[in-house]
């Protein structure tokens, strides 16, 4: 606390992995395929800046990583497969995913996802 104004000081403000956008949110994501095992396992900070960090089994041929990338986080999330879309990235390790949905609750979701997490954005 401030002796002069007897207010904590605030948290500093840190940029979050997502954005909300008219019909849901966008979420970034660092990918790594051909892993031995498919978990969303933390924060990265990249040049564009934070990212969750993804690793899934699938190789980065013919759009499966991808795939398998939007089933992960479609499973992550508790949401249908159909509402996570990629939207940029493909040929990428840095991904965007669109996810359709009410952008107030999936915020609130991510909020709790990334609460435990290295780098916590909250």
């Amino acid at each position: 606390m401030s002796r002069q104004t007897g207010l904590r000081p605030a948290k500093p403000w840190r940029p979050k992995p997502w954005r909300p956008n008219a019909a849901g949110v966008i979420v970034y994501f660092r990918l790594t395929p051909k892993s031995s095992k498919e978990c969303v396992d933390g924060l990265t900070d990249t040049a564009d800046g934070p990212t969750f960090s993804a690793c899934v089994r699938a190789s980065p041929e013919d759009g499966a990583a991808n795939a398998a990338l939007e089933r992960l986080v479609a499973d992550w999330l508790g949401v249908p497969k159909r509402f996570v879309v990629l939207a940029t990235g493909g040929k990428s390790r840095l991904k965007a995913l669109a996810i359709t949905g009410d952008p107030e609750a999936l915020g609130q979701m991510l909020e709790a996802k990334t609460s435990g997490m290295n780098g916590e954005t909250t």
